[in-house]
């Protein structure tokens, strides 16, 4: 009673292909590959993501230089 055997999983997929059936089945397991292979692919991008970050750092610090010549002024209401 510890482990199923091969009947038990085939009336189990026998049951979930009656339920969801096998076009919705189809597009889960499409949707589910295609998750995996930008997952991997996310994996494989992840060294040259940390590569590219110094750039993106030195981007952010010639916009904050930039704002420093903006001049930021609050209105004031006339009372």
């Amino acid at each position: 009673m510890g482990s199923f055997s091969i009947w038990h999983w085939l009336v189990v997929l026998l049951i979930v292909v009656l339920v969801f059936g096998t076009k919705k089945l189809k597009n889960i397991g499409s949707d589910l590959g295609s998750a995996v292979k930008g997952f991997k692919d996310g994996l494989k991008d992840g060294g040259a993501a940390a590569d590219a970050a110094p750039t993106a750092t030195a981007q952010v610090g010639q916009d904050k230089a930039a704002e420093k010549t903006t001049i930021d002024v609050d209105a004031k209401t006339k009372s």
